[in-house]
């Protein structure tokens, strides 16, 4: 675990911890990434989801692809407005390229009841040990986060070890996490109710 300076921003967190996320070399990030899949692949949280909300890799984020295989329904996102948009998507589909150049389901691909969502994969440029978020900026996380239907939901970040800060500056809409995985581990996070 990384204790950041405590007078960093967020904007300047975020920079560095990009950037030492882009420095990865590519075989590096692949074998971190796979063993991070395992470690979720592995866990009581996975294996009993039938109803999973991922994301796909953007700027060298953990690469989650080994666990699209598994046979379960996937959820993707798309940014529609300020919101994020769920819907179903297999290993196959077409895949368009949004706003932002992220990978996502095509437009007309049939939307996730909310209801039905056992797990969430949340991106993120780094986490805390309290189970904070640093994410791009956007809000969208927290925005949905913040409605009640998503409050029961379990939501994992994944980021790599190095993205792992003793603590984050944290505003009074940032939503905390229950676990965060890494290629060292999946690290429940005990929320106070």
């Amino acid at each position: 675990m990384n204790t950041p300076e405590p007078s960093l921003t967020k904007t300047e967190l975020r920079k560095s911890l990009l950037n030492t996320r882009k420095s990865l070399p590519a075989q590096e990030w692949t074998q971190k990434s796979e063993i991070l899949c395992n470690h979720l692949h592995n866990s009581p949280l996975f294996t009993q989801a039938k109803t999973i909300l991922a994301y796909f890799s953007f700027r060298q984020e953990p690469d989650l692809s080994p666990l699209f295989a598994t046979p379960k329904k996937w959820g993707f996102p798309r940014c529609v407005g300020k919101e994020l948009s769920w819907h179903v998507w297999q290993p196959g589909d077409a895949l368009d390229t949004g706003a932002y150049g992220i990978l996502e389901p095509l437009p007309d691909a049939p939307k996730i009841d909310r209801s039905e969502v056992d797990l969430i994969l949340v991106p993120a440029v780094g986490c805390d040990v309290r189970g904070y978020r640093l994410g791009y900026g956007g809000g969208y996380y927290d925005r949905m986060f913040s409605l009640a239907e998503w409050e029961s939901k379990i939501a994992i970040g994944t980021i790599f070890e190095f993205a792992l800060l003793a603590q984050l500056p944290v505003d009074s809409w940032d939503k905390r996490l229950h676990g965060i995985c890494t290629e060292s581990g999946l690290k429940m996070i005990q929320q106070k109710s």
